[in-house]
């Protein structure tokens, strides 16, 4: 063999080991590790670890191994609902639902199956945004939540989920008031009426439902139908007394000569019908 050859075969071995060194020591920089051959239990343990480091979306990821490489282990059951929890925590709501969907539909009787119900509801409620934007996500979140309420009513979740469903009407109603004020803001009564009807109407037990009945009042006198305001202010008088908008309501309505303390006979009837209710307790 003559020089030439040796040296080339020489240059082409050195340069075929530094790709592999290269190779492992980009691996290594990625924190890559070989899981093959580990037992379920020290994989789990390594994804608690990262979990434990605040390494989430990592956790999640070596928690789906162990339900990659043990399908039918113990420990694939425990990594699926850790898998959802750390995805969820890492903020990947999309695959911390997915993860607490395949749960359910694998073990719905299961301990954990409340859980990962719940998780689905917090994947949409944490998703909730400004009053300012679409609230489609928020309807997802309610569904969610009150299946959490209905399917699992003696869970530990129940109450938190319960909560959580309040909260998210009241969102709605906020939306609804954000967009009736920017109406009788510029004048179009009926339609700022129509978007506080729905809040009295549908979400009565929200914090926005005092606001919405002075902002009727405020519109039906804008319109003169005061037979309409007045039914609304004593709406808002018998169940809502002692707030700021009662006050602001008493003013409007007494400087106008108008009664605040009864109904009147000729207002709409939907305004009658939530009266009829008010008085009987019903509706709050």
């Amino acid at each position: 063999m003559s020089c030439f050859v040796k040296k080339t075969s020489l240059i082409l071995t050195v340069a075929m080991a530094l790709a592999v060194a290269g190779c492992s020591g980009r691996g290594s920089e990625r924190g890559e590790v070989s899981l093959e051959g580990k037992s379920p239990e020290a994989i789990f343990q390594s994804a608690e670890a990262l979990l434990s480091k605040r390494k989430a979306d990592k956790a999640a990821v070596r928690f789906s191994e162990v339900e990659r490489l043990y399908p039918y282990s113990e420990w694939a059951k425990r990594s699926v609902i850790m898998s959802a929890f750390a995805y969820h925590e890492a903020d990947l709501y999309d695959e911390s639902r997915s993860a607490a969907q395949r749960y359910l539909d694998f073990y719905p009787a299961d301990d954990d199956a409340p859980y990962a119900q719940y998780l689905i509801a917090l994947s949409f409620y944490d998703q909730i945004d400004d009053v300012s934007r679409d609230q489609g996500v928020t309807f997802q979140a309610l569904q969610a939540l009150r299946t959490t309420v209905e399917r699992y009513p003696d869970s530990e979740y129940s109450s938190s989920a319960l909560l959580k469903f309040d909260l998210a009407l009241d969102h709605l109603a906020g939306k609804e008031m954000e967009i009736g004020r920017y109406y009788l803001k510029r004048g179009h009564y009926t339609a700022a009426i129509n978007r506080f009807r729905i809040v009295v109407e549908d979400f009565q037990t929200t914090t926005h439902t005092p606001e919405a009945l002075h902002r009727l009042v405020e519109a039906y006198l804008s319109l003169g139908l005061d037979a309409d305001a007045q039914t609304a202010g004593a709406i808002l008088g018998y169940n809502f007394q002692g707030t700021e908008w009662y006050h602001d309501t008493h003013v409007l309505l007494t400087g106008k000569g108008i009664a605040t303390n009864e109904p009147s006979r000729r207002s709409e009837r939907w305004l009658s019908r939530t009266w009829r209710q008010a008085v009987k307790g019903e509706w709050l």
